[in-house]
């Protein structure tokens, strides 16, 4: 074994027993292959320096032997040529040394050391190097599933265009064929070379007995009669028509311009352009805002607006300038010659990391990467408008900028390209009024929707959404909740939320793209301060928070990427393992734990069994009023019911302790189900009220708080009439199964804002739908229970039914309750009549690499 090899192989990962093979500069720590792959993927770590372990230990490779020496390794490498060279290089002609120099070579051609080429080119390449580890190795399975669908649908589509195409080229044929055969019968049947030929010999003597009768008749030296010269024209000169015989040809109605083009024309192949992966595809909300890291920002003592250049520097301004700082605070470059009067959006960085920004005479500059060189980008030409925050579009290329008129106190958005030319103003609204009153901050989501933080005066203002083309979609005044709304910094992520802070409750709200309210996503803290700017980084999908009154700058984390990527459907549902359960009479409801541990409830109890259908612990507290979703679990495996006095309890992972998490204080609701929701970290609980007959669904965050009601359609009509069961889908959907009678029912789906999506009322070819247990997996799939036809129906994300996914048999009996293990992608169902649970697998992990 030779020292390099035993230096490697004497390192562990630090994550795991396996062999290191890499190194993380950042952390630091070693890493094998896999968690290799792991590290550079996650979001949190997506920036780290990651290299080869013979990188961090400056291992010397094998010597290659030259192929034109074989006696000589090659040591040297030529920069223009870019070739590796031998010790005997100068024997090579093109690279023969001057008598002067060991270094260079022929005349321009510099020759230069191997390790130090080497490490000089892998420094030119390491943007693309990470951007292959972290994101193209992410997004390959997805585009591999994409393209996998895309060749099967092609073959049909290519088959369907063949036969088209056949049936054009064949009735063109025809067309072409009765041309050939008309132009064939014309030369046939008439030949118009021979008779052109025979006009033009008749025509000869027709002339020449023209002259003869000149000569005769109309000379003066001959003298005629009268009766001569008639019997003559009557004889000699026969009627012989001066019009030369030609033929048309003319196009029938069968063969005509219109038809050759349509024929030629009507399959059109379109170029769609570079295939990307949806971000919806990629991520997700985590379970709320996670403080990744905090810097105090010297030069400055305010953050009115941030602009993030990478994850490490960030543009920071105040009333004064703007600085340029790392993560250490500590400021790299300041512009002075901003305009001081504006302490909005007045800077943004394009995708050459160059600043753009308003300076003292309003026009718009631009500050190179190196800082050296500073260019009017837009020059101020109309002294009527003056610029109030600007936006450099990472979707388009385009630069969003408001202007204001003091004058008139009108304001607009203007459209530049990146060569500084003006494409477009959105001023008005549909009805014709202005759209916008004073600006602040400006953004563009990434379905095109330009999106400005707008005020009216010292305490109020607007978001207003126009789309790309400038008509108006919404505006924004405040969750219904609360005071009204003054805006502030303004930002959308990749997942086209609109992000915005309010200067009235110090918090920053998250939107849908429509407008809808979704949660507060950060409030006032110890750490923030009062939250006035946003920037949000598009390669690590970090939030970039700058405060109102001090020099602080706090970094967030709310989006993580997730492994649904890595799954797929297989051809059906196949047994994995079943357990019979002691304790209970029936399998009501069910709450997966871990692989081995469930909890089971029937009308008397609640159930914790490992595989074996072996009692672990019973809770004898819960509502047995209701046989339905009574219970459920959260990431910390803690059990959350609700107890027989309408309360909804936690009961802590060890089984030890109780605690009350949501009192009941209200007598006329009765919580009827609950779920927790892994992707949002939010308890979700439906309520029934018996006096009136009417149900809502309400949203817990994870202190407890009450954060959202859906109950009513967007009609005004109630949304549910006795919802048994509760779940919510990986893209923010409530799902509530709801039953109207004991025979019927519907699944009632709302999106995270509480608007209603659709409303699921069974198969067409069944009689009708009566819900029972539902779920939704990493897929996006809706799996509900159905109590008539005793079988699991797939419905995908919108509703549209799939297939049976189960139906009645031996080892299940009828499908009652369900839980979807998000780690192993195990459907756990429960019986209806018996106390039998079935493991299923339907869903298998696709090889990502």
């Amino acid at each position: 074994m030779n020292t390099a090899s035993s230096r490697y192989r004497v390192h562990l990962c630090s994550k795991c027993p396996g062999d290191t093979a890499y190194y993380c500069v950042s952390c630091p720590c070693d890493l094998c292959p896999q968690c290799k792959e792991n590290h550079v993927k996650d979001l949190k770590t997506i920036d780290h320096d990651v290299v080869s372990h013979r990188d961090k230990i400056n291992y010397i490779p094998t010597q290659e032997i030259c192929v034109r020496h074989p006696s000589h390794f090659y040591t040297k490498y030529c920069e223009p040529c870019q070739v590796p060279v031998c010790d005997s290089w100068f024997g090579h002609k093109p690279h023969k040394p001057p008598v002067r120099s060991f270094l260079f070579g022929k005349k321009g051609h510099k020759i230069q050391d191997l390790q130090k080429a080497y490490k000089s080119k892998r420094q030119q390449h390491i943007g693309t190097i990470h951007t292959i580890r972290s994101e193209a190795l992410f997004y390959r399975p997805v585009l591999l599933t994409g393209i996998k669908a895309d060749v099967k649908t092609c073959h049909t589509e290519l088959s369907r265009i063949q036969s088209e195409m056949f049936k054009k080229a064949q009735k063109l044929k025809d067309l072409i064929d009765v041309v050939y055969d008309l132009l064939n019968n014309v030369f046939c049947y008439f030949d118009f070379k021979h008779r052109c030929k025979k006009q033009k010999i008749e025509m000869i003597r027709h002339i020449g007995r023209l002259r003869r009768y000149e000569h005769r008749y109309v000379q003066p030296a001959f003298t005629f009669s009268a009766l001569q010269f008639l019997s003559f024209t009557k004889t000699a000169l026969p009627q012989i028509h001066l019009t030369l015989h030609t033929s048309q040809l003319s196009m029938t109605e069968s063969l005509n311009k219109e038809d050759v083009m349509e024929s030629l024309s009507a399959i059109q192949i379109t170029e769609r352009g570079n295939r990307r992966v949806g971000n919806q595809c990629l991520l997700k909300l985590t379970s709320g805002a996670e403080l990744h890291q905090s810097l105090t920002v010297t030069g400055v003592d305010d953050c009115y607006h941030i602009s993030c250049v990478t994850s490490e520097r960030v543009w920071v301004s105040d009333w004064n300038s703007i600085i340029l700082t790392d993560t250490t605070g500590v400021p790299l470059h300041c512009v002075e010659d901003s305009c001081s009067d504006y302490l909005y959006g007045l800077h943004t960085v394009n995708s050459e990391s160059e600043l753009i920004y308003i300076d003292w005479n309003y026009n718009i500059n631009k500050l190179s990467k190196d800082m050296k060189t500073t260019t009017t980008f837009i020059e101020r030409t109309d002294s009527i408008w003056e610029p109030r925050c600007v936006y450099w579009s990472p979707s388009t290329g385009d630069l969003l900028v408001a202007m204001y008129n003091y004058d008139t106190n009108t304001s607009k958005v203007t459209r530049y390209n990146q060569s500084g030319q003006l494409t477009q103003t959105i001023q008005y609204h549909n009805t014709g009024r202005g759209l916008y009153i004073q600006p602040l901050y400006i953004t563009e989501n990434n379905n095109g929707d330009v999106v400005v933080s707008d005020v009216i005066d010292h305490v109020s203002g607007t978001v207003v959404v126009t789309e790309r083309g400038g008509r108006h979609r919404f505006s924004y005044t405040g969750h219904p909740s609360e005071s009204g709304l003054w805006p502030r910094g303004i930002c959308t992520d990749a997942l086209l939320h609109i992000l915005v802070c309010d200067g009235t409750t110090d918090t920053v709200q998250m939107l849908n793209k429509d407008g809808q309210f979704l949660s507060h996503l950060l409030t006032k803290s110890q750490e923030m301060g009062r939250p006035w700017s946003l920037s949000y980084d598009v390669n690590t999908h970090c939030l970039w928070v700058g405060s109102r009154y001090n020099n602080k700058v706090c970094v967030y984390r709310y989006i993580t990427r997730q492994d649904a990527l890595t799954v797929k459907l297989t051809s059906g549902a196949e047994l994995h393992q079943s357990l019979t359960v002691t304790g209970v009479d029936d399998c009501y409801h069910i709450s997966c734990v871990t692989s081995e541990r469930v909890w089971v409830s029937d009308w008397n109890s609640i159930i914790l069994t490992d595989t074996t259908g072996v009692p672990l612990h019973c809770v004898e507290d819960s509502c047995s009023d209701y046989l339905y979703g009574l219970h459920t679990v959260n990431s910390e495996s803690e059990l959350i019911y609700i107890d027989w006095n309408y309360n909804i309890n936690k009961l802590s992972k060890d089984m030890k302790t109780t605690t009350t998490f949501i009192e009941r204080t209200d007598s006329i609701w009765e919580p009827r189900c609950v779920y927790w929701s892994p992707s949002t970290g939010d308890l979700l609980v439906a309520m029934y009220n018996y006096d009136t007959n009417t149900s809502k669904v309400t949203r817990y965050n994870q202190s407890g708080q009450l954060t959202q009601t859906i109950q009513y359609h967007n009609t005004g009509r109630g949304l549910y009439i006795q919802p048994l069961y509760i779940t919510e889908n990986n893209n923010g959907d409530v799902v509530v199964s709801d039953v109207i009678d004991h025979v019927s029912g519907t699944v009632v789906v709302t999106e995270r804002g509480g608007r209603h999506r659709f409303s699921y009322t069974g198969h067409p070819s069944e009689s009708g739908l009566w819900p029972r247990g539902i779920c939704t997996d990493a897929l996006l799939h809706i799996l509900v229970c159905d109590g008539t036809t005793d079988t699991v129906q797939m419905l995908n994300k919108d509703g549209q039914f799939l297939s049976h996914l189960l139906t009645k048999s031996q080892e299940m009996g009828r499908p009652w309750s369900l839980s979807y293990d998000v780690n192993t992608h195990c459907l756990w169902v429960g019986s209806r009549y018996n106390n039998k649970v079935c493991v299923y697998r339907y869903i298998t992990r696709q090889d990502a690499l």
